[in-house]
């Protein structure tokens, strides 16, 4: 079966970009893991400072330039076509690998620290493209599966140029070897650029000027602006933070807890990076094509649960592992790898949607600006990540597990946060999860629901799943005309208040009043609306006449007309087929079921009878 993912690195949009900053990011790790190992396995007196001094400084000048130049590349990827600035910095990528080559075979070593900033400057100017590329070249249902992606090709070459950086300092002719490789594949990552399609610029009218700080501040200030923007970048951000401790950590943490050696130490980098990639995928495929945010939530109580797993499940006496097969058969430490490839995995079910939404949310001359923001606070928290790790296991001492321990609680904070501050997604993704699961559930033709301003959904009323079933196909927020009995209820009123539900009682004036004046107000706002038109569940699944309050509603807000059939419902334990619904047992299981949105009705043409008209030829006879 075909999947979005497969599909997409065959395209030419696509393909081309993916391989540009796969090798981008592989050669990255190349070059500074292979200085990094040369550099702590020196002998004395090669140096002209201490290697410690070289580790923690070329750890800093990587990071540097994401600090001083991130805002500036902003602004040139909004204000030039993306293919073309991405060509040219793909070339300055090749200037610096070359001096990079001549430092290894020369053993320039303080030449090569520089060039590791030149490197930094490089991935600073490239970052802003990287991601607001994206939205230009891809659908908008595929943005999820290119986020997917770029997130899994981004840790598999991290992995892969720390592994590589591993084998070539390992033979004798490393500095060579190493001169060699990092050319080739700044030349590989070139090559592929040049196949990348035209993206138009974003922003052409923009007046570039060589002001680092003044275009810091601003770039900050313009992704402040967006609240929903803000808090994608903090919590994209935040992963980051978790990510660097981890694989900061590793090591250490092989080296102290699990009796490991160095290539014990490759295995868990590679769970970690494998379940990020597994996740990404895994994100793709509940997501269906939406950027559906609620997956979120889910993914951070994952990095909670898998954090705490992986700090409290280390075995008990584990003898000193000699070699990489003897680690990693050892049963004991099974549960361990799961862990640590399932907290990828829930990094991966984490980040994707946070990125897709991100890109989707940014006004699109600003899009890279925006992005050159979170590289900004990216950089930020990791540097706070390396501060963490030096105060709690050199100031206070605390041990590599319980620093582990340290991250799940605070991670547990940030998970209760994003709940908190949004639970209507999180909700509306587990309907998604319920309802798909009850049911064999297809749609058709959902891209006739409006991606934004108001307008009124009219639909078939057959089970008390239905507004369930609705809520889950759509990414945007529905509000549900519902019978106030239902919606007062002691256990639902609180939620459904949060859902913005709009009560009404056929019975009581004043509650009819209201109800029109908010679906009005709602309207007015931009808002989806939905009513059930019949008033009440069919109880022979045929469609009973729409009542007439919908005529009212149009004549106060003439918005666009939704139709939507849902089919293959009558007969399922929610619904009438017995005379009562709920009633006895359930007579039949994951039961197929369709969700057919028609075309939108312009409010000048639509009548009541004309939509029931609408709904009963999209619902056909299937009940």
């Amino acid at each position: 079966m075909r999947t979005e993912s497969t599909f997409l690195l065959r395209q030419k949009r696509f393909l081309p970009y993916f391989l540009t900053q796969f090798f981008g990011a592989f050669n990255d790790n190349i070059f500074k893991n292979v200085l990094l190992l040369l550099v702590a396995f020196s002998s004395a007196g090669q140096l002209p400072i201490s290697s410690d001094l070289f580790i923690n400084l070329a750890a800093g000048l990587f990071i540097l330039p994401f600090f001083l130049f991130s805002a500036s590349a902003g602004v040139l990827a909004d204000k030039y076509e993306k293919s073309a600035y991405i060509r040219k910095v793909k070339l300055l990528e090749i200037v610096i690998m070359t001096m990079g080559a001549i430092g290894f075979v020369t053993q320039s070593y303080i030449a090569l620290l520089i060039l590791l900033f030149l490197m930094g400057t490089q991935s600073a100017f490239f970052g802003p493209v990287k991601f607001a590329i994206l939205p230009q070249q891809l659908k908008p249902n595929e943005l999820v599966s290119g986020n997917a992606l770029v997130e899994a090709g981004t840790f598999l070459a991290i992995l892969l140029g720390t592994l590589g950086a591993g084998l070539i300092t390992a033979r004798e002719n490393a500095q060579e070897l190493a001169a060699f490789c990092v050319v080739i594949f700044a030349l590989l990552g070139y090559l592929a650029s040049r196949f990348i399609p035209n993206a138009a610029a974003s922003a052409p009218e923009l007046e570039f000027k060589w002001q680092p700080l003044q275009q810091t501040k601003a770039t900050l200030a313009m992704a402040r602006a967006d609240k929903n923007i803000f808090r994608s970048m903090l919590s994209i951000s935040w992963f980051w933070f978790l990510g660097a401790v981890y694989l900061t950590q590793f090591p250490n943490f092989t080296k102290l807890h699990l009796k490991g050696e160095e290539t014990a130490v490759a295995l868990l980098l590679a769970l970690f990076s494998i379940g990020i990639a597994l996740g990404s995928f895994c994100c793709e495929r509940l997501s269906k094509g939406r950027i559906e945010v609620g997956i979120v939530p889910i993914g951070s109580l994952g990095l909670t649960v898998f954090g705490l797993l992986m700090a409290l499940a280390i075995p008990d006496n584990l003898p000193h592992f000699s070699g990489f097969s003897e680690f990693a058969l050892y049963q004991p430490l099974w549960p361990m790898f799961a862990y640590v490839t399932l907290a990828g995995a829930s990094g991966g079910l984490y980040i994707v949607p946070l990125y897709a939404s991100m890109q989707q949310r940014a006004i699109k001359k600003q899009r890279s600006r925006i992005i050159a923001a979170l590289n900004i606070y990216n950089a930020l928290f990791m540097v706070g990540s390396a501060i963490l790790g030096i105060i709690t296991l050199t100031v206070i001492g605390m041990s590599i597990p319980e620093l582990f321990l340290l991250l799940a609680i605070l991670n547990c904070v940030i998970a209760t946060y994003l709940i908190a501050s949004d639970p209507i997604v999180v909700v509306r993704f587990l309907t998604w999860v319920l309802t798909h699961s009850m049911y064999r559930v297809t749609h058709k033709n959902l891209h006739h629901l409006p991606e934004k301003g108001g307008a009124l959904l009219v639909c078939n009323h057959v089970s008390y799943m239905d507004a369930l079933l609705l809520s889950a196909i759509c990414p945007r927020l529905i509000r549900f005309v519902m019978e106030e009995e239902y919606a007062n209820l002691p256990p639902l009123r609180r939620f459904l208040k949060r859902a913005s539900v709009i009560p009404i009682s056929a019975n009581n004036r004043r509650s009819i009043v209201k109800a029109f004046n908010d679906v009005e107000q709602a309207l007015s706002e931009g808002h989806l609306v939905c009513i059930f038109p019949e008033g009440r569940l069919t109880s022979d699944g045929e469609i009973a006449p729409f009542m007439r309050g919908m005529d009212i509603i149009l004549k106060r807000s003439p918005v666009k007309v939704v139709p939507i059939a849902l089919k293959g419902m009558w007969g399922s334990y929610f619904s009438r087929h017995k005379g009562a619904a709920c009633q006895g047992l359930p007579s039949r299981f994951w039961s197929k079921i369709e969700i057919e949105v028609g075309e939108p009705i312009s409010p000048e043409k639509v009548t009541s009878e004309e939509t029931a008209k609408a709904v009963a030829q999209l619902r056909g006879s299937w009940r």
